[in-house]
């Protein structure tokens, strides 16, 4: 069924509505926050003691007992209603979650959701773990290389904000995207569709700004923003559970697209799916801690990097709140999706991606919808997915890497650079 069949129509939207007013009391990160006084007090105590966060989860029970009310309805064979389902089965996963905040139970609802650095790709071989310990070991024979960057700089949340300003029209028009510097954040920037967030106090550099504009405005507010057009689905506005891998992969894979990301932010990520997997082994806290620390040389930075690993989850080791797994695990799916939709001549369902908060798996559903003429196109488009020139250009010729012998290649390459004199370090001139 594409078009017509009214009755059907209605059920759908009927369902999604349902879903989407049932989501809205579910929101992870802002439940699992830890407020400026846990760090302070961490800090104060000579970074020897376990954090002691305390949080306020939300009334769980009304989420659950709405999406248990569809559940008769639930359960098709078609795409939309395996879409459906999919979308009851995060909230309902991000509802139990949000309710165990501070147990045992979280870190197993957080691995339902999220996967683990374990957790099996779609090659059924690889995992996010491998990637990560991939880009550790290749990223950390470059230490001590000059690649050309500019000076350490720190700029201040006020002047990111600023620039950023200036830059986001070539996306948004006259609707301009609010763009504000906050106390308290869970992170250093976020966006929505209320626009993007800065926190104060944090420190960024000349790069720092262009991946925040790609990843936060270009990704996550577009997706925010074009899924809140959606009159007649205002599900796909949500951003529950089920739609972060997806989302964060879409948004990593844009700052590589965009020539935004670079070793220091690539190796960030890694780091995030290493101390997971320590946490998961039984590092606590403090090992956690440690760990960052040394990597950094920043105790700040040790602790925000540390508390994201352990954000909702027990401290004493063997959890973890596995939520930035995602970013290696998408950008893997992501990418993939990409290359293997250009190979297919079906370059059509980028725009999909862009119509709002949603997984690769939805895409089937997001089609029909749209014959149906339920799904409104996307509003905005970032640069990159907007040049689809560029972008076929380059996917096309990615696809045909898979077709490479790596290892042949590498050893004749090894051979060659073996009898190739590395340069002397460059002194200064005087």
């Amino acid at each position: 069924m594409l078009r017509g069949d009214e009755q059907e129509k209605e059920r759908i939207l009927s369902l999604a509505a349902r879903l989407r007013e049932a989501e809205r009391p579910i929101r992870v990160l802002r439940t699992i926050a830890w407020p400026p006084e846990v760090r302070e007090r961490f800090f104060a105590a000579g970074e020897r003691e376990l954090p002691r966060p305390t949080y306020q989860p939300p009334a769980c029970g009304p989420t659950l007992e709405a999406v248990a009310a569809m559940r008769p309805e639930l359960g098709g064979e078609g795409a939309i209603d395996r879409w459906l389902e999919r979308v009851a089965r995060a909230i309902e996963g991000g509802a139990r979650m949000l309710a165990a905040t501070g147990t045992e139970d979280f870190y197993h609802h957080a691995r339902e959701l999220y996967g683990t650095p374990t957790t099996v790709l779609i090659d059924g071989v690889h995992t996010p773990l491998d990637l990560a310990r991939q880009l550790d070991e290749v990223l950390s024979g470059f230490d001590r290389v000059d690649l050309g960057a500019p000076a350490p700089a720190c700029h201040s949340a006020d002047v990111v904000a600023e620039r950023m300003r200036a830059v986001l029209p070539q996306v948004f028009g006259d609707d301009g995207l609010k763009v504000e510097v906050v106390d308290h954040l869970s992170a250093n920037a976020v966006a929505g569709r209320g626009g993007v967030r800065i926190r104060r106090g944090a420190c960024f550099s000349d790069r720092d700004l262009v991946q925040l504009t790609e990843h936060e405005a270009f990704v996550h507010a577009v997706t925010s923003l074009n899924g809140a057009a959606q009159h007649h689905l205002p599900l796909l506005g949500a951003g529950h559970p089920g739609t972060t891998k997806t989302q964060e992969g879409l948004a990593v894979f844009a700052e590589m697209i965009s020539g935004a990301m670079d070793p220091h932010r690539l190796r960030r990520l890694a780091d995030r799916v290493l101390a997971i997997q320590m946490a998961i082994d039984g590092a606590d806290f403090l090992q956690v801690y440690r760990y960052f620390k040394e990597r950094t040389g920043e105790r700040e930075q040790a602790f925000e990097n540390a508390r994201r690993v352990f954000r909702g989850a027990p401290l004493t080791g063997g959890f973890a709140f596995t939520k930035d797994v995602v970013y290696l695990d998408g950008l893997l799916r992501v990418h993939n999706f990409l290359r293997a939709a250009v190979a297919a001549r079906r370059i059509d369902c980028l725009r999909l991606l862009f119509c709002g908060k949603l997984d690769l798996e939805d895409v089937p559903a997001l089609g029909q919808l749209a014959a149906m003429g339920l799904l409104e196109p996307p509003r905005y488009l970032p640069p990159w997915a907007d040049d689809r020139r560029f972008l076929v250009s380059y996917l096309a010729y990615s696809s045909f890497l898979n077709r490479i012998d790596l290892a042949r290649v590498r050893e004749h390459v090894e051979k060659l650079l073996a009898e190739t004199p590395v340069p002397a370090p460059a002194t200064a001139q005087g």
